[in-house]
């Protein structure tokens, strides 16, 4: 299992790669808006606030792996969403 610090680290990457596709399609894209770009940028920034959380205060009761495991399952659907949504940008 990584430790904490390469999960956060790794959130941090992914997040920040996501943000700049997400604009970078809002600016070279002809067909996108203010109201297309702005709710996938808002769920990119809440996924990331949420999973630093998430992976600092490990929920009590569970055990580690199991939870870590869970954690990153999730993390890694709810961005496959957000690049759905990118893609239809173009």
């Amino acid at each position: 299992m990584s430790s904490k610090r390469d999960l956060k680290r790794a959130v941090n990457y992914i997040c920040t790669d996501l943000f700049a596709e997400c604009v970078a399609a809002s600016l070279y894209s002809g067909t996108s808006t203010k109201e297309d770009t702005d709710p996938i940028i808002r769920s990119i920034l809440d996924i990331h606030s949420d999973f630093l959380k998430r992976i600092s205060h490990p929920e009590p009761g569970l055990p580690a792996k199991k939870y870590y495991r869970f954690t990153i399952a999730e993390f890694n659907k709810q961005v496959e969403e957000i690049i759905d949504q990118i893609n239809s940008l173009y």
